[in-house]
């Protein structure tokens, strides 16, 4: 897992949970965090914020580096259109929702739902498995004037720590 670096405003993992499903692996999460008011600024002029979830699953081997099982990750785009005051979110492979309110808006992104991670069978029954967990705002995907300033500014940097629990597969 990529080590875990001090950033301007934090994103905290308030609970997560893996669960096994006939379709594969489903993850639940809720995480805290407010968007610090300089993004939110930039979010009001129209400029689209993009917050990636990352997920790594391995079996801890003693005998050579970890088995990763499954890497997964989903992005979701949140707008803003001064014309309809509304704001969107988007996430990959879903439809965009409309929401009148910043708050609305971004429960979205801090529940994501039921997330399909890996297809059935990528996780052998009975094993305990690793699973790593992190979220923040991809700031490779704003424009690019906002990257460079990015680069230098702590309040353009939002992101988690990468937070670890235990899943043990039910075998069915």
């Amino acid at each position: 897992m990529p080590p875990a670096v001090a950033h301007g405003a934090e994103i905290e993992l308030r609970e997560a949970h893996l669960e096994s499903t006939e379709e594969g692996p489903r993850l639940s999460a809720s995480f805290a965090f407010e968007l610090t008011p300089v993004l939110e600024d930039a979010l009001m002029r129209g400029i689209p914020l993009y917050f990636t979830t990352e997920v790594e699953i391995s079996r801890p081997r003693w005998y050579w580096f970890d088995d990763k099982a499954v890497t997964a990750n989903r992005t979701v785009r949140v707008s803003y259109n001064l014309l309809t005051r509304q704001f969107r979110t988007v996430a990959v492979g879903s439809l965009q929702q409309n929401f009148s309110t910043l708050g609305e808006a971004m429960a979205v992104v801090r529940n994501p739902g039921r997330w399909l991670i890996a297809p059935k069978g990528a996780l052998k029954p009975g094993e305990t498995y690793k699973v790593g967990l992190h979220m923040e705002l991809d700031v490779a995907q704003l424009p690019k004037p906002f990257q460079v300033h990015a680069l230098n500014s702590s309040d353009w940097r939002l992101s988690s720590d990468w937070e670890y629990f235990s899943f043990k597969v039910d075998s069915k």
